[in-house]
């Protein structure tokens, strides 16, 4: 039963990508026509602007402790399910490596916006 729906699933799939593919708008690669028309004259500026590597840094480290929070949310509804013990070392050693990380980039001064 599992392996009829996922040859169905699969040739379905395949076959729709198929017919997009033959029914879609086909692009014709010219430069001067995905270029910006400005005038008639070329652009002056390029249209990508400069991206901060510290903010990169700094988004990225967000992420990173935005997911930790995410993980240490049920932590108080699974503690009334398990092994006190257990739970207590758990979360103590989660906590211990998110303490570890905030110091290790403290320290690297990936956390100060100027230099």
């Amino acid at each position: 039963m599992v392996t009829t729906t996922a040859t169905v699933a699969l040739t379905l799939s395949a076959a729709i990508m198929i017919l997009a593919t033959l029914i879609s708008k086909k692009i014709n690669e010219d430069r001067e026509k995905s270029s910006p028309f400005e005038c008639g004259f070329d652009p002056k500026n390029s249209a990508r602007l400069p991206f901060s590597s510290r903010f990169f840094l700094i988004a990225v480290i967000f992420m990173i402790f935005d997911v930790e929070i995410a993980l240490l949310l049920p932590m108080p509804v699974t503690m009334l399910t398990s092994n006190m013990k257990a739970w207590m070392t758990i979360s103590s050693v989660f906590l211990l490596i998110l303490i570890i990380g905030l110091y290790h980039e403290w320290n690297q001064g990936s956390l100060e916006w100027s230099n």
